[in-house]
This record gives C-alpha cells, structure tokens and sequence, in this order.
C-alpha cells in the first residue's frame, strides 16, 4: 500500500501514547440536569488532551464519530499547539497557518494524525467515523486514513450539497463555483463485514410513535426537498390540510392519495412541514432500499445550517456557515442503534447534540451525545444551542459540562507536579470503574479512602507531597486495620506495597503501583 509522507510524520505518529491524562472537572453550574446528564458530556479544552481523558471510560465503546476539523483552506486561523517532543514541531507551536504557509498542508496532517489514533482507540468494533473535508486536504485525508484505519475499512466518501448560492458572484464569474463538500466514511471493519447495517433510503425499522389504538408508526414529510420546478409537476401541487407546497417545490403523494390518508387522519402538521404516518403493520420490514452516496437531496445546505443556528441563539458571528441538523441526523438514522454513543470532537456550533436529540425523538432510542470544543465559545454557543433546543422542544435530556483538570500522568508525578488528593481520587476512581465519581463528598483523605463501586472500595495511599509520597505504602499493619473495618474486595492504588501476594489475597487486597502502573485500569 501506498503511504503519505509529510513533514514531522515521525515524530507525531505515535504522538497519542505520550499525550497525559487529564482529569475532566465537572461545572455544576453550566451543566444541564435531566435524563442521562452523567451520559452526556460537552467538554471545554484542546481536543487532543479531552480524547485522551475519555479513553478510560468510552474505550472501545463509541459506535458513531462526526467531525468537521478545519478544512485548512488557509483563511481559518487555526493553530498549530501540539507540544511534540520534535525540534521542526517546537517551531511550528502558536503560529496561524495561513495561504502563504509552504508547510501548511504538513500542519494539518500532524495534527490529525495523533487525533485520528485516538478516535480509532474510541470506537467500537462495529463503530463508524465521519469525517467532513473539502478539496483542499480531501485526497491526503483519504492517503491518511489509509494508514490508520486500514483501506480495506474505506466506505465511501458522501458527497452533500453545502452552498446553493455562488459565492463571490461578481469576482467569480469566470471560475467554477464549487458547491460541494465530501464526508469520509470508514469503519472498525470492511463493510460487508458489519452485522445488520440499516443501509436504507426508506423502509425504516425503526417506528417511535403510536396512535390511540397502539399501532407503532413513523414519521415522513410530504413535500419533496429538492427544488424541481412546479412547471413540470403541476398535479403534484394541491393543498393538504389547507397547505400548498412552498414555491418551486412539490408533493411525494398523488392526490388521490392524499386525500385517503386525510380521511384516514395519516397526515398531520408538525413544525409547519405536512407529514404522513407510515405503519409498522403495513411497512415490509425486509424491504430494503439502496443508500445513495449523494446526500444533497435531503440535509440541506450550509446556509440552511446557519439559520438553524440563528433560529435558536440568534445572530453568531463566529461562523459563516454551520452544518445542517438534518445531515448529522441522517448518518445517525443509517449508521447509529437506539443506545449508540455519538462523539464529535470538533464540536463547533452543537449541531452533532442537537441531531441526537432529534433523532431520539424521531426515530426512538436514546443515544448519547460527547462533544469537546476548545473555544472560547464551547458555553456560549456549543452548550447553549444544547440548553435551548432542551427547552423549546421539551426534551428531558441532561448533559454535563466539564472542563480539563491536572495532568495525571507518570512524568508530571516524578517531577514533583502533584494534583491534589481529590483530583487524584476522582480520576483513580475513573480508572478503576470506568464511571464519575458519585459523590465526591465521600472521599475522605485522611482514611485513603475514595470510593465504592458495587461490592469493591477504592483506596489512595497518596500525599501531595514528594518526600511523604516516597514513604508510603501497604503495609501489614495498615492492611490489618483496614480489613477489620472492611473485609470486601479493596482495590489500592499506591507507590509500593509490603505484602506478598499471599498477604494480599488474605487480606482481599488488589494492589496497582503509581505512577508506574497507573493507567492500567481494573
């Protein structure tokens, strides 16, 4: 196979193992309660460092990755601020990259690379990852991609329609308007491997609604989206339910049929769109149909995006364009199960939670929804779309807003940079259970005590402070006292330990060494 070779490919190609781990610190106040607000997480810091965080808990676990990174167009502004351990590297730290960068096409490669590694570790192993690109970086995206996921796990590259105005009219007369965007597909696995994917343009299983008689229904608008021309579809423009298509657009449904389903009451108004039910009883369930690679019909545009964006927050000055809820919300209706984990690590405007929500709404289910975003607009506008959408369509969903803690990790340890003792416990617990802490309010320093799991309670022998921390240990007299009190399953987290494992499994105890053996999680 083929390989990519760009500047500082070396030095970042394993550049995710070196990444510390960092604590994620919960923000009652900008978080939101409801259902699942322990599920869902928006978190606020570089998307580098929050990847490698959430690794302990959704390691091997994400079904459905969306992003949209910069398209290194070079009008950005982006930022190139790994610290990787390379001398080119050091010097490319705090620069824009702009047009007249020679490098920057080797910028944007170095940072998708340790990014990319790490949504590969994220995903399942039927999991998905989409990757918004236009032709500035697509065929080196594509070469990229290659090499980390495998080119046999290529899908497909989706093509939509983001713009349907021309840009720049007046100066761009004589140059090709470019109106397309690509989104790259690949997998965990070939697609042809992939269990029971619901490749389909219509036939949905998937039925989130019931009328009073209790028969399971779905939900689809009438009116075709694309623009086709009322000249050539006249019989096809009549008025349901007192409506008439939008100018220069159509009905899907014949007359006779429409007036059938009125009868029936299989049309309804929702949202000021003309819809009608289609049953479960009725539907042939193996009735499969092909999904076309071209999404443009049925997600709108870019500019669409914008107004949705506008719709809910108002005027935001820091996009120019957003993409559309209904593009994000039909990869999830085609790629993502009732219970998926959606993970979009450039999270922008919110647009990715905002079509989670919809789609459990929609198509039933309870997905949950992690975005990281590291601008300064990550509350004000990321959480907030969230925040409004929640109250203006009545969800019950909750999220947590969290932001980047301490580094933890072996190197910061044996410097001396120390996190506190409820950092430390928090994120030990994170580790050896794979969950928040519940209650932060029961770690109790003092006892090294940091918290219960099931039948199993957590133990921190450790002090900030370097000369106490190289003294401490398990040893038979604390581990004596201890089981008195508690005889269950301990799991200790400490620089040493006295006891050989004959004592240790007298004592119940599982003993993991920091900082050495930190990450190793039980």
């Amino acid at each position: 196979m083929a390989s990519l070779y760009f500047k500082g490919k070396s030095a970042v190609w394993n550049h995710h193992l070196s990444v510390p781990y960092h604590t994620l610190d919960k923000d009652n106040k900008k978080s939101l309660k409801g259902s699942d607000d322990s599920e869902n997480l928006i978190i606020k810091g570089d998307n580098l460092l929050a990847l490698k965080s959430l690794l302990p808990k959704y390691q091997g676990k994400v079904k459905c990755i969306y992003i949209d990174p910069p398209y290194n167009t070079g009008n950005e502004n982006w930022v190139y601020n790994d610290n990787v351990n390379s001398p080119l590297i050091k010097d490319w730290i705090g620069g824009v990259v702009g047009k007249d960068d020679l490098t920057r096409h080797d910028k944007w490669l170095c940072m998708m690379t340790p990014r990319l590694k790490l949504l590969k570790e994220l995903m399942s192993s039927d999991g998905l990852i989409f990757v918004s690109i236009d032709d500035n970086e697509q065929h080196r995206l594509r070469m990229l991609m290659d090499e980390i996921f495998g080119k046999d796990n290529f899908f497909a590259t989706l093509n939509w329609t983001a713009r349907n105005k021309p840009m720049n009219a007046g100066s761009a007369r004589f140059k090709i308007q470019k109106t397309e965007e690509y989104i790259m597909v690949y997998g965990k696995m070939p697609m042809q491997e992939y269990p029971e994917m619901k490749l389909v343009s219509s036939g949905q299983k998937e039925y989130g609604n019931k009328d009073k008689n209790g028969r399971k229904y779905r939900i689809e608008e009438i009116q075709q989206r694309k623009n086709i021309g009322v000249k050539r579809s006249e019989k096809m423009v009549y008025e349901i339910l007192g409506i008439a298509p939008q100018d220069g657009y159509r009905w899907t449904i014949g007359e006779s049929t429409a007036r059938e389903l009125e009868k029936n009451g299989d049309v309804e108004i929702i949202k000021d769109k003309v819809c009608r039910r289609y049953y479960a009883s009725e539907e042939d369930e193996e009735n499969y149909y092909p999904l076309w690679a071209n999404f443009s019909d049925t997600c709108g545009s870019a500019e669409e995006g914008k107004s949705q964006l506008q719709d809910i927050l108002g005027i935001v000055d820091e996009f120019e364009t957003v993409k559309p809820m209904e593009l994000i919300k039909k990869i999830l209706f085609h790629f993502t199960d009732a219970d998926s984990i959606v993970l979009d690590s450039f999270a922008g405007s919110g647009t990715t939670a905002h079509a989670v929500l919809e789609a459990n709404k929609e198509f039933g289910g309870n997905r949950k929804f992690v975005l990281v975003e590291m601008e300064s607009y990550a509350n004000s506008i990321t959480a907030e779309r969230v925040r409004k959408v929640v109250s203006r369509d009545k969800h019950k969903t909750g999220f947590m807003y969290a932001t980047l803690g301490p580094a933890i990790d072996a190197e910061t340890i044996l410097l001396g940079k120390l996190p506190t003792y409820e950092d430390f416990a928090k994120y030990v617990f994170y580790l050896a259970t794979g969950k928040n802490h519940p209650d932060e309010k029961k770690i109790k320093e003092k006892e090294y005590f940091v918290g219960k799991s099931g039948s199993e309670s957590i133990y921190l022998l450790y002090k900030n402070d370097i000369e106490m921390l190289k003294k401490l240990s398990i040893t038979l007299d604390w581990a004596e006292r201890e089981n008195k009190k508690n005889s269950g399953k301990k799991i200790v987290y400490a620089p040493a330990c006295f006891l050989d494992d004959e004592h240790l499994e007298k004592f119940n105890i599982q003993f993991v060494s920091i900082p050495y053996n930190l990450f190793e999680k039980k």
